[in-house]
């Protein structure tokens, strides 16, 4: 028999991990992105990387791990779009010619209803949504930073996320 640590290298063993954390880690992968085709994306991006580095994985820390890559993954992303926008800003060579006007003007509401759903939240939603989103901090970050509870931060960002995209997708503004 093998050594637990080689377990997830095991084909069988890989295949009911994948089984038993997909749900899981798909529901939490929407949740991020809001998007089910990206979504989808991070969870095979994240398994195959499990699948990849199984031998260096412990077993008993896949789940963390499993759910770890999928926010980072999905982190990347923004992460990579803010360069991208703060590029496009920022260069006096922009072609906006090529740009169809219905979309800069979606655009343009769409930064319009987020900023106006960021103003509604509650001080204490809206710190820390700021703080994790805009300062790039972890919830363990703002815990300490703000005194209060991991548990806290992530109820706070949980209804702040919440409140975002139901006011962006009903348009209450």
């Amino acid at each position: 028999m093998s050594s637990p640590k080689n377990n997830l290298c095991e084909e069988a063993h890989f295949n009911s991990f994948y089984l038993e954390h997909l749900q899981a880690a798909s529901n939490f992968a929407f949740y991020k992105c809001g998007d089910s085709d990206a979504s989808l994306d991070y969870v095979q991006d994240a398994f195959q990387k499990i699948w990849e580095n199984c031998s260096k994985i412990d077993p008993t820390k896949a789940k963390t791990y499993l759910f770890t890559t999928i926010n980072n993954l999905f982190l990347n992303l923004v992460r990579h779009q803010k360069v991208v926008m703060a590029y496009a800003k920022a260069s006096p060579y922009r072609d906006q010619t090529n740009l169809n006007p219905e979309y800069l003007m979606e655009e343009e509401e769409f930064k319009e209803k987020l900023r106006a759903a960021i103003q509604d939240l509650s001080s204490e939603q809206r710190e820390v949504f700021l703080l994790n989103r805009i300062e790039d901090k972890k919830y363990r970050e703002i815990a300490e930073l703000l005194s209060i509870s991991q548990k806290t931060v992530e109820k706070r960002m949980s209804a702040a996320l919440k409140i975002i995209r139901e006011k962006i997708d009903q348009g209450n503004f």
